[in-house]
């Protein structure tokens, strides 16, 4: 079962079926006439939204699909929709619920990757715990990602209004406005180490 569509959803279809394996995808209305739907082995009109997991996993059992694979976006960050596949006995394509609950929080991300002795930049939940960090400072939203909830203070003037801004948009965004602040880094780079797993305990990355 794959619970994503367009695109992603295609994508992981071809990786299937080259590996033999047969596909089932879900479609809303809008989605009906789309590539990925008639690639799959099998699809299934969804009769509410990609975020509704209780449709996904009826949708799951109908078809006798035993694997879940949510791609990226939707519920593939929702560490209770992770648990739910784990609970009806059906196999996860994804990092263990655990895994995402605390790396969907940032806050707990930083805490376990210090624990870890991973370097990380110095960072408070407060003004008063930040005091020692030189400016600049970014704020960012515990929860959710895409930039929202994220203000760069430049001085200290604008800091009460930039934390009390990035709060209200974190809560309008991920109903969560858990904020913390950390230096800064100008002209910094995103990397990422890409890690596949099996259930076996074979790891590559």
């Amino acid at each position: 079962m794959i619970a994503n569509r367009g695109e992603i959803a295609s994508r992981i279809i071809r990786s299937a079926h080259e590996s033999n394996l047969l596909t089932v995808a879900i479609y809303s209305d809008a989605d009906k006439n789309s590539p990925y739907v008639k690639e799959a082995s099998q699809s299934v009109r969804l009769e509410s939204s990609y975020l509704d997991s209780h449709a996904i996993l009826k949708a799951t059992k109908q078809t006798n699909a035993d694997a879940i694979h949510p791609g990226y976006g939707f519920l593939s960050e929702n560490h209770e929709f992770a648990k739910l596949v784990k609970k009806e006995k059906l196999i996860w394509i994804g990092p263990p619920a655990e895994a995402v609950r605390i790396m969907g929080d940032k806050i707990e991300a930083k805490k376990h990757a210090k624990q870890a002795g991973l370097p990380i930049l110095p960072s408070g939940k407060t003004e008063k715990s930040i005091q020692n960090i030189n400016y600049p400072l970014l704020i960012k939203a515990a929860a959710g990602g895409g930039g929202k909830g994220m203000r760069i203070v430049e001085k200290k003037s604008d800091l009460k209004e930039s934390i009390k801004l990035a709060k209200l948009e974190a809560k309008n965004a991920f109903g969560d406005d858990r904020i913390f602040i950390e230096r800064y880094v100008k002209s910094s780079r995103h990397i990422e180490v890409q890690i596949l797993a099996d259930q076996y305990g074979n790891v590559i990355h």
